[in-house]
């Protein structure tokens, strides 16, 4: 499925469209260059999951959880650009299956992780970085997890 995303509140809106759809134990991937609206995607998706306190960058702590305000799975937001490979995402020793999972950064880390994942991949068109220029969001589901996924 790909997508034409026309400004960063559309991108958060697609997080906010995902969210009713994740459980405990769910993974997705976020990948696309700096700035590319990652952040803003979750930001979205852990307003709608009714997530305590503000959903920001996990740059220079890796992972944040964020406990929901009705007890429901956390959202575990981690930033995997600093690690070198699946396995030292694994040394985190995070609660995959207990938390609803959001990996930035996200491509060449999972495998082993999990045979079912959704994968968001964020690219900007040519002609600058600004944040009010469109995104192309392509979604690829991996697993029979994802099958009834519905974005649209």
């Amino acid at each position: 499925m790909i997508l034409t995303i026309a400004t960063p509140e559309q991108m958060s809106e697609l997080g906010a469209r995902l969210a009713p759809q994740l459980r405990a134990g769910d993974l997705v991937a976020l990948n696309g260059e700096l700035g590319a609206g990652k952040t803003t995607f979750t930001r979205g998706l852990g307003a709608a999951l009714g997530v305590r306190g503000a959903v920001t960058s996990p740059t220079f702590v890796l992972a944040r959880t964020h406990p929901r305000t009705d007890g429901g799975a956390p959202l575990l937001h981690v930033d995997a650009y600093r690690l070198g490979g699946p396995a030292e995402l694994d040394d985190l020793d995070l609660d995959y299956a207990g938390s609803i999972v959001v990996v930035e950064w996200a491509a060449g880390m999972l495998e082993g992780l999990t045979d079912d994942w959704l994968e968001l991949n964020i690219s900007r068109g040519a002609g600058g970085d600004d944040d009010a220029q469109p995104r192309t969001v392509e979604v690829v589901a991996h697993g029979d997890r994802w099958r009834d996924l519905r974005l649209v």
